[in-house]
């Protein structure tokens, strides 16, 4: 008997699941139902809208912070290239999150939906390519200061602002044709981990680490394959990077105490 009531009650609450509508369909951004102070979706369209009137062309000039990003989708085949805002300057900001502590979640979406991300498509183990989007992709990763680009499109920019779990956001995106970038200043102690073909990957983050690094420049070198012993370079997705640096940092600080 149990059974059946068990069977009964399950089925009524498939048919409930199935019937139920979802509470932004029934807010509409008006009565804030999922308990936000604001509601995300319109955050979001609001900043495209702003974001769309400044990014409108094949062609892109800005100071990137720099910042790279590598996908994972099509994985040994990924997407990888710069991300750069439609401003000249000192953009450092946007992509150090060392930085961020105190600001609002709007100016985060703001600056952060202004990163216009390049997309090109190379295999993973490619990290030592000619190719100029591939090496320029690379020298902005390991650079210290913001540096000035020029990205041509093949088409124009689009899409809405991309949120992710386990990396920063980004504004719209486009596949490159071309890539030009200002002088490159490496970070020091990267570029001696860069040039090391014989130092483990997990020893330069560690070293990096007890240098003073910043753990955001660290994980942006690790996902353009800038440690570890030649044959095992790679590209490594950028939420994977990011995964990868926090765990084997905070594995050594628990090892410590």
């Amino acid at each position: 008997m149990a059974y059946v009531h068990r069977k009964i009650y399950q089925k009524k609450l498939l048919r409930q699941e199935k019937t139920r509508v979802s509470p932004c369909l029934i807010c509409r951004g008006t009565k804030l139902l999922c308990g936000k102070d604001r509601c995300p979706i319109l955050v979001r369209l609001s900043f495209q809208a702003k974001v769309s009137t400044k990014i409108n062309s094949l062609a892109l000039e800005g100071s990137s912070p720099p910042s790279v990003f590598v996908g994972r989708i099509g994985y040994p085949k990924v997407a990888i290239g710069p991300l750069v805002p439609p401003i000249v300057g000192d953009t450092s900001f946007i992509d150090t999150p060392e930085k961020w502590n105190d600001i609002t979640i709007d100016r985060f979406i703001d600056f952060r939906s202004h990163l216009v991300r390049g997309r090109y498509i190379v295999d993973v183990h490619d990290v030592d390519s000619s190719n100029k989007i591939v090496e320029y992709t690379r020298e902005l990763a390991l650079s210290k200061y913001p540096v000035d680009s020029e990205v041509q499109f093949e088409k124009k920019p689009s899409g809405k602002i991309s949120f992710y779990d386990h990396a920063q956001p980004h504004g719209p995106t486009a596949p490159i044709k071309e890539l030009e970038i200002g002088n490159t200043r490496y970070e020091p102690n990267i570029e001696k981990a860069f040039y090391d073909t014989d130092l483990k990957a997990r020893d330069a983050i560690l070293e990096l680490y007890k240098k003073g690094v910043l753990v955001s420049s660290i994980q942006k070198a690790f996902s353009v394959g800038a440690f570890g012993e030649k044959k095992h370079r790679k590209f490594v997705p950028t939420r994977w990077s990011i995964t990868a640096v926090d765990s084997i940092i905070s594995a050594e600080l628990r090892e410590r105490t």
